[in-house]
């Protein structure tokens, strides 16, 4: 049993969404946290025993709920066409720097949303040399859509009109989620289009019948009204992106306790990075879209419908691990105080992933943490570069664990 070791932070958010607690005292024990408590002088521990972070604001890990690790986030034409090649060696170093670039930003855990190779399941089964990485990594391997419409980016159709438990049936990849397509792309050129869902509700419920055979989750990619409360009626337990879904959708997400992803900083990125001269985009659109969908999550907030953080990070213009801070303001944007969207980003989304040892800072909880520079004022801008890393209590090496990758701090 090692002894006990303390931490003293400025402030503390703790990721329950409850306040900001002001100068504390965190007792750590073997790796776990053992106590939280107001810090007084009179009763100070041992100097010796005490890190002192008494100019910073200390927070749970975040937990990003959809991410491509296998796609860059770059605007590149050229880097944009490379993340198609079957080549798994290059692939396999390009996901490893994407797990890089979440650890750096305090992201601890993340859920991917299929490649149409499975190059990420691929990677996560390899065996590496130098042990397991310290980001958790949740993956559908590869999506369902239907033949002939969005999807074959990130995956595979039913082959011979088979049956949703027939295709999962023969489905051997060690999953940890099932990733269904139920809807096309937003448009960009015409607000508040929407598009025909791509399964019957019939179908999305021999998906979930199946998942839950196998102890498995359901993320769902739906936009507008119709694909997602189909998906709502067939009992997934997430919505991703959910743009024009509308209030009944809200409110049957909030009854049924569905969480909702969505992702909002991919539209900021659209109207940030398209070429205005490109005929397929127009910039008007593009923000009235965020608009739209930032009051959706106002109205998600007075409904009760809890929301995941999610960033969709590889997707254009969308990097990974420094797009949480981004999605952060949009929350704010949307009306969430800062705890609130603290919470979206760190104990939802851990909820999300069946992760019960993360998302708060709690007694009992491994002593996982991260800290910024000044106080919660600074939030969250200061999370683009942390001060630092705590595992277990103790403080990350400025090398990457199990990598050697150089930590920015």
């Amino acid at each position: 049993m090692s002894k006990p070791h303390y931490i003293r932070s400025g402030w503390l958010i703790d990721g329950s969404g409850g306040p900001v607690q002001k100068n504390m005292l965190l007792r750590v024990e073997n790796g776990a946290f053992t106590s939280i408590s107001p810090f007084r002088e009179g009763d100070a521990p041992d100097p010796d025993t005490v890190t002192d972070l008494s100019s910073c604001t200390i927070l749970p890990p975040f937990v990003d709920c959809h991410v491509h690790l296998s796609m860059s986030g770059r605007t590149a034409p050229q880097t944009r066409q490379e993340r198609d090649r079957p080549d798994f060696k290059t692939l396999s170093t390009r996901i490893a720097g994407h797990i890089h670039q979440h650890f750096i930003h305090g992201i601890l855990a993340v859920r991917d949303g299929g490649d149409t190779r499975g190059h990420v399941l691929h990677y996560k089964n390899t065996p590496r040399p130098t042990g397991n990485d310290p980001v958790t990594f949740k993956v559908a391997g590869r999506a369902w859509h239907k033949k002939g419409r969005y999807g074959g980016l990130i995956g595979r159709h039913l082959q011979n009109n088979a049956t949703p438990a027939q295709a999962l049936a023969e489905e051997n990849e060690s999953i940890d989620h099932i990733k269904l397509i139920q809807s096309g792309l937003n448009s960009l050129k015409v607000f508040g289009h929407q598009t025909a869902p791509q399964f019957t509700l019939d179908e999305l419920k021999g998906f979930v019948l199946q998942a839950r055979q196998k102890r498995e989750k359901v993320m769902v990619h739906a936009n507008g009204e119709l694909p997602v409360r189909l998906a709502l009626e067939a009992g997934c337990d997430s919505i991703e992106h959910g743009f024009f879904m509308g209030r009944e959708n809200l409110g049957t997400m909030a009854d049924r306790q569905i969480t909702w992803v969505p992702t909002a900083c991919t539209m900021k990125a659209f109207a940030e990075n398209m070429d205005p001269d490109d005929p397929g985009f127009d910039r008007g659109v593009v923000e009235k879209n965020l608009h739209h969908q930032l009051e959706q999550m106002r109205l998600a907030q007075q409904y009760g419908v809890t929301i995941a953080l999610g960033t969709d990070a590889g997707c254009r213009g969308v990097p990974h691990g420094e797009s949480v801070a981004e999605e952060l303001k949009l929350i704010m944007q949307a009306g969430y105080a800062l705890t609130e969207a603290v919470q979206c980003a760190t104990a939802n989304g851990a909820r999300l992933l069946g992760l019960d040892n993360s998302g708060c800072i709690a007694p009992s909880q491994p002593a996982h943490f991260i800290v910024a520079k000044g106080s919660p004022a600074m939030l969250p801008t200061k999370l683009r570069s942390l001060e630092a890393i705590y595992l277990h209590g103790t403080l990350c090496s400025r090398l990457y664990p199990q990598s050697g990758r150089a930590i920015l701090f």
